[in-house]
């Protein structure tokens, strides 16, 4: 018996100690950790953009596709109102407090925490942050458009086969 509580002591020491003793290498191909222990750096918005207020951006880069043409982060941001130019195609989820957009076409709509949206590269929106803002961004570079034309077209061959051979 005292044997046993003995291994049982050594067993929980040492896995208490694992983790410092026996990190795994980072995966290139599955990355995962909590977003509180993400590193916040400093991301100003461009002062022209500014409309009101003095809004503090920030972000935490949590991966990167391989090719570079995609990108996760965390980005949060303090009051005020800002344009902002989606260079790339941007899904949001909004984690913490809300924002008011406005589109280029002048839809409006208030995003709160638990809410998505998707925002097209090349665009603009206008967004109000009343206190404060956290979320969580999925980037893409879009493609080329002639390159974006080659794929839809080979999209429609590859499913015009696909239905020749179903007939």
């Amino acid at each position: 018996m005292v044997l046993k509580l003995m291994l049982a002591s050594m067993a929980a020491f040492a896995t208490r100690a694992a983790p410092v003793v026996l990190a795994m290498p980072q995966s290139k191909s599955f990355v995962a950790g909590a977003s509180g222990d993400m590193e916040m750096k400093s991301s100003p918005i461009e002062p022209s953009w500014i409309l009101s207020g003095n809004p503090v951006a920030r972000i935490a880069e949590h991966s990167r596709g391989q090719d570079d043409a995609a990108m996760t982060a965390l980005w949060d941001c303090t009051a005020g109102e800002f344009r902002w130019y989606f260079g790339w195609d941007e899904t949001v989820m909004i984690l913490e407090g809300e924002v008011h957009i406005t589109t280029e076409d002048g839809v409006e709509r208030t995003l709160h925490a638990g809410d998505v949206a998707y925002f097209a590269g090349g665009t603009w929106a206008t967004w109000r942050i009343d206190r404060y803002l956290r979320k969580v961004a999925f980037l893409r570079k879009p493609f080329p458009k002639p390159l974006t034309m080659a794929y839809r077209l080979r999209n429609l061959v590859r499913q015009g086969s696909t239905q020749g051979l179903a007939a």
